[in-house]
Protein backbone atom coordinates (compact mmCIF):
# COMPACT_ATOMS: atom_id res chain seq x y z
CA UNK A 1 0.00 0.00 0.00
CA UNK A 2 1.35 3.52 -0.85
CA UNK A 3 0.48 5.98 2.03
CA UNK A 4 -2.80 7.78 0.12
CA UNK A 5 -4.59 4.43 0.12
CA UNK A 6 -3.11 3.87 4.18
CA UNK A 7 -4.66 7.48 5.60
CA UNK A 8 -8.46 6.20 5.13
CA UNK A 9 -8.19 3.01 7.18
CA UNK A 10 -5.54 4.26 9.40
CA UNK A 11 -8.21 7.57 10.46
CA UNK A 12 -10.88 5.34 10.72
CA UNK A 13 -8.89 2.96 12.98
CA UNK A 14 -8.25 6.26 15.72
CA UNK A 15 -11.98 7.02 15.25
CA UNK A 16 -12.75 3.77 16.63
CA UNK A 17 -10.09 4.23 19.20
CA UNK A 18 -11.55 7.22 20.25
CA UNK A 19 -14.84 5.25 20.11
CA UNK A 20 -13.54 2.75 22.79
CA UNK A 21 -12.12 5.97 25.00
CA UNK A 22 -15.27 7.41 25.32
CA UNK A 23 -16.69 4.50 26.25
CA UNK A 24 -14.62 4.40 29.19
CA UNK A 25 -15.04 8.09 29.42
CA UNK A 26 -18.96 8.44 30.24
CA UNK A 27 -18.46 5.95 33.16
CA UNK A 28 -17.02 5.93 36.84
CA UNK A 29 -13.63 4.40 35.53
CA UNK A 30 -10.86 3.82 37.54
CA UNK A 31 -6.95 4.99 37.36
CA UNK A 32 -3.85 3.55 38.33
CA UNK A 33 -0.94 4.29 37.81
CA UNK A 34 2.09 2.79 36.09
CA UNK A 35 5.91 2.30 36.79
CA UNK A 36 6.70 5.90 35.61
CA UNK A 37 3.89 7.29 37.91
CA UNK A 38 1.49 8.07 35.12
CA UNK A 39 -1.71 7.53 34.88
CA UNK A 40 -3.32 4.44 33.46
CA UNK A 41 -6.98 3.94 32.66
CA UNK A 42 -8.89 1.06 30.84
CA UNK A 43 -9.61 3.42 28.01
CA UNK A 44 -5.58 3.24 27.30
CA UNK A 45 -5.86 0.13 27.02
CA UNK A 46 -8.92 -0.62 25.13
CA UNK A 47 -7.46 2.18 22.27
CA UNK A 48 -5.08 0.07 22.13
CA UNK A 49 -6.20 -2.92 21.23
CA UNK A 50 -8.57 -1.86 18.83
CA UNK A 51 -5.07 -0.43 16.78
CA UNK A 52 -3.22 -2.78 17.10
CA UNK A 53 -5.55 -5.49 15.85
CA UNK A 54 -6.53 -3.13 13.02
CA UNK A 55 -2.87 -2.53 12.32
CA UNK A 56 -2.35 -5.88 12.09
CA UNK A 57 -4.78 -6.70 9.41
CA UNK A 58 -4.16 -3.47 7.39
CA UNK A 59 -0.18 -3.79 7.46
CA UNK A 60 0.64 -7.28 8.26
CA UNK A 61 4.16 -7.01 7.39
CA UNK A 62 4.78 -3.58 9.32
CA UNK A 63 6.11 -3.97 13.06
CA UNK A 64 4.11 -1.85 15.82
CA UNK A 65 5.32 0.09 19.12
CA UNK A 66 2.95 1.11 21.41
CA UNK A 67 2.94 2.86 24.49
CA UNK A 68 0.73 0.36 26.34
CA UNK A 69 2.95 -2.79 24.59
CA UNK A 70 6.17 -2.39 25.73
CA UNK A 71 9.34 -1.52 23.96
CA UNK A 72 11.03 -3.98 21.66
CA UNK A 73 14.37 -4.59 22.15
CA UNK A 74 16.92 -1.82 20.40
CA UNK A 75 18.63 -4.70 18.55
CA UNK A 76 15.69 -5.69 16.77
CA UNK A 77 14.04 -2.22 16.21
CA UNK A 78 16.46 -0.90 14.89
CA UNK A 79 16.93 -3.17 11.92
CA UNK A 80 13.14 -2.13 11.20
CA UNK A 81 13.18 0.16 8.18
CA UNK A 82 9.13 1.25 9.05
CA UNK A 83 7.06 0.75 12.27
CA UNK A 84 3.23 1.77 13.14
CA UNK A 85 3.78 4.08 16.04
CA UNK A 86 1.26 4.85 18.23
CA UNK A 87 -0.07 6.48 21.77
CA UNK A 88 -3.40 5.06 22.36
CA UNK A 89 -4.57 7.75 24.88
CA UNK A 90 -1.48 10.79 24.61
CA UNK A 91 -3.03 13.06 27.42
CA UNK A 92 -4.42 10.27 29.80
CA UNK A 93 -4.08 13.40 32.84
CA UNK A 94 -6.01 15.37 30.56
CA UNK A 95 -8.97 12.34 30.11
CA UNK A 96 -8.54 11.86 34.16
CA UNK A 97 -9.28 15.73 34.60
CA UNK A 98 -13.03 15.01 32.06
CA UNK A 99 -11.17 18.03 29.77
CA UNK A 100 -11.61 16.50 26.85
CA UNK A 101 -7.76 17.53 25.72
CA UNK A 102 -6.88 13.86 24.87
CA UNK A 103 -5.82 12.72 21.35
CA UNK A 104 -5.11 9.54 19.79
CA UNK A 105 -1.53 8.83 17.79
CA UNK A 106 -0.68 6.97 14.94
CA UNK A 107 2.42 7.67 13.21
CA UNK A 108 4.11 5.45 10.28
CA UNK A 109 7.67 5.67 10.56
CA UNK A 110 9.85 5.67 7.24
CA UNK A 111 13.60 5.56 8.01
CA UNK A 112 13.69 7.08 11.64
CA UNK A 113 10.95 10.12 10.75
CA UNK A 114 7.63 10.20 10.68
CA UNK A 115 5.47 10.25 7.19
CA UNK A 116 2.18 9.75 8.13
CA UNK A 117 0.35 11.04 11.16
CA UNK A 118 -3.18 10.63 12.71
CA UNK A 119 -4.52 12.41 15.73
CA UNK A 120 -7.59 11.66 16.47
CA UNK A 121 -9.60 14.30 19.12
CA UNK A 122 -12.53 12.12 20.51
CA UNK A 123 -14.54 15.09 22.60
CA UNK A 124 -14.41 16.96 19.28
CA UNK A 125 -15.04 14.42 16.93
CA UNK A 126 -12.21 16.01 14.59
CA UNK A 127 -9.30 14.57 13.49
CA UNK A 128 -5.81 16.03 12.05
CA UNK A 129 -3.96 14.58 9.29
CA UNK A 130 -0.34 14.74 7.62
CA UNK A 131 0.91 12.79 5.05
CA UNK A 132 4.15 13.25 2.72
CA UNK A 133 2.97 14.65 -0.71
CA UNK A 134 -0.72 14.78 0.68
CA UNK A 135 -0.01 17.72 3.44
CA UNK A 136 -1.73 17.89 6.38
CA UNK A 137 -5.89 18.23 6.64
CA UNK A 138 -8.60 18.61 9.42
CA UNK A 139 -11.16 15.98 9.21
CA UNK A 140 -14.67 16.57 10.56
CA UNK A 141 -17.32 14.22 12.04
CA UNK A 142 -19.61 15.15 9.30
CA UNK A 143 -16.74 14.57 6.84
CA UNK A 144 -15.85 18.54 5.93
CA UNK A 145 -12.41 18.57 5.44
CA UNK A 146 -10.15 21.13 4.97
CA UNK A 147 -6.28 21.54 4.17
CA UNK A 148 -3.98 23.30 7.02
CA UNK A 149 -1.17 25.66 7.19
CA UNK A 150 0.98 26.75 9.87
CA UNK A 151 0.83 30.47 10.46
CA UNK A 152 3.43 32.41 7.48
CA UNK A 153 3.91 35.85 10.15
CA UNK A 154 4.59 35.08 14.18
CA UNK A 155 1.72 36.94 16.01
CA UNK A 156 2.67 40.23 18.26
CA UNK A 157 2.54 39.34 20.63
CA UNK A 158 3.66 35.41 20.65
CA UNK A 159 1.11 33.16 20.61
CA UNK A 160 2.82 30.47 22.51
CA UNK A 161 1.69 26.87 23.34
CA UNK A 162 2.12 25.39 27.13
CA UNK A 163 1.38 22.29 28.59
CA UNK A 164 -1.41 22.46 30.63
CA UNK A 165 0.17 19.50 32.86
CA UNK A 166 3.82 20.03 32.15
CA UNK A 167 4.82 23.86 32.17
CA UNK A 168 7.91 24.94 34.07
CA UNK A 169 10.37 27.46 34.99
CA UNK A 170 12.29 27.16 31.42
CA UNK A 171 8.46 28.72 29.62
CA UNK A 172 8.21 31.24 32.00
CA UNK A 173 11.99 32.37 31.27
CA UNK A 174 11.27 32.08 27.54
CA UNK A 175 8.08 34.85 27.71
CA UNK A 176 10.71 36.99 29.91
CA UNK A 177 13.25 36.83 26.86
CA UNK A 178 9.99 38.01 24.99
CA UNK A 179 8.99 40.76 26.59
CA UNK A 180 5.72 38.93 27.51
CA UNK A 181 3.69 36.58 25.39
CA UNK A 182 0.10 35.10 24.73
CA UNK A 183 -0.10 31.69 26.27
CA UNK A 184 -2.58 29.35 25.13
CA UNK A 185 -2.32 26.13 27.69
CA UNK A 186 -3.41 22.92 26.06
CA UNK A 187 -2.83 19.55 26.75
CA UNK A 188 -1.67 15.88 24.62
CA UNK A 189 -0.40 16.77 20.76
CA UNK A 190 -3.51 19.32 20.33
CA UNK A 191 -0.56 21.40 21.22
CA UNK A 192 1.46 20.51 17.65
CA UNK A 193 -2.15 20.62 16.06
CA UNK A 194 -3.00 24.10 16.99
CA UNK A 195 0.42 24.85 15.57
CA UNK A 196 -0.30 23.19 12.28
CA UNK A 197 -3.68 25.28 11.78
CA UNK A 198 -1.97 28.58 12.24
CA UNK A 199 -3.68 29.25 15.57
CA UNK A 200 -0.12 29.33 17.50
CA UNK A 201 3.24 30.27 16.63
CA UNK A 202 5.58 27.74 18.57
CA UNK A 203 5.63 25.45 20.92
CA UNK A 204 9.12 24.93 23.41
CA UNK A 205 8.96 21.58 25.16
CA UNK A 206 11.87 21.60 27.68
CA UNK A 207 10.68 19.10 29.45
CA UNK A 208 10.52 14.88 29.20
CA UNK A 209 8.14 13.46 26.05
CA UNK A 210 8.58 10.03 24.38
CA UNK A 211 8.75 9.34 21.08
CA UNK A 212 5.39 7.94 20.86
CA UNK A 213 4.01 11.31 22.66
CA UNK A 214 5.16 13.58 19.25
CA UNK A 215 5.16 11.43 16.21
CA UNK A 216 1.98 11.86 14.64
CA UNK A 217 1.40 15.35 15.31
CA UNK A 218 4.74 16.14 13.83
CA UNK A 219 4.20 15.02 10.89
CA UNK A 220 0.75 16.73 11.02
CA UNK A 221 2.57 20.14 11.83
CA UNK A 222 5.70 19.13 8.61
CA UNK A 223 3.03 18.77 6.35
CA UNK A 224 1.29 21.90 7.21
CA UNK A 225 4.65 23.77 6.49
CA UNK A 226 5.93 23.77 9.96
CA UNK A 227 9.03 22.43 11.69
CA UNK A 228 9.97 20.29 14.60
CA UNK A 229 13.60 20.73 15.66
CA UNK A 230 16.15 20.18 18.26
CA UNK A 231 18.02 22.49 20.54
CA UNK A 232 20.71 22.10 17.94
CA UNK A 233 18.89 22.97 14.90
CA UNK A 234 18.29 19.33 13.41
CA UNK A 235 14.61 17.57 13.04
CA UNK A 236 13.30 15.57 15.80
CA UNK A 237 14.21 12.33 14.74
CA UNK A 238 13.13 8.44 15.47
CA UNK A 239 14.65 5.05 16.73
CA UNK A 240 18.16 6.03 16.83
CA UNK A 241 18.66 5.14 20.46
CA UNK A 242 17.76 2.52 23.11
CA UNK A 243 15.45 4.34 25.22
CA UNK A 244 12.62 5.97 23.76
CA UNK A 245 12.49 9.81 25.70
CA UNK A 246 12.81 12.41 23.58
CA UNK A 247 15.46 15.36 23.55
CA UNK A 248 14.39 18.98 24.29
CA UNK A 249 12.94 20.60 21.26
CA UNK A 250 10.78 23.02 19.32
CA UNK A 251 7.67 23.45 17.26
CA UNK A 252 7.45 26.32 15.22
CA UNK A 253 4.81 27.63 12.80
CA UNK A 254 6.58 30.89 11.31
CA UNK A 255 10.26 30.61 11.12
CA UNK A 256 10.88 34.99 11.42
CA UNK A 257 12.09 34.85 14.51
CA UNK A 258 15.57 32.95 15.88
CA UNK A 259 13.48 30.89 17.88
CA UNK A 260 16.02 28.61 18.70
CA UNK A 261 18.67 31.25 20.02
CA UNK A 262 15.97 32.63 22.32
CA UNK A 263 15.91 29.43 23.71
CA UNK A 264 19.64 28.72 24.06
CA UNK A 265 19.77 32.10 25.96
Amino acid sequence: MNLQELLDPVVQLAKEAGDAILEVYATDFDVETKNDASPLTRADMASHLVIEKGLAQLTPNIPIISEESGLPRFEERVQWQQYWLIDPLDGTKEFVKRNGEFTVNIALIDGKHPVMGVVHVPVLGKTYTGCEIIGSYIRENDGATRQIKVAEVTANPVRIVGSRSHRGHSLDALIAQLGGAEILPMGSSLKFCVIAEGGADIYPRLGPTSEWDTAAAQAVVEQAGGKVLKLDGSPLTYNTKRDILNPYFLVAGPMDREWLSLLQA
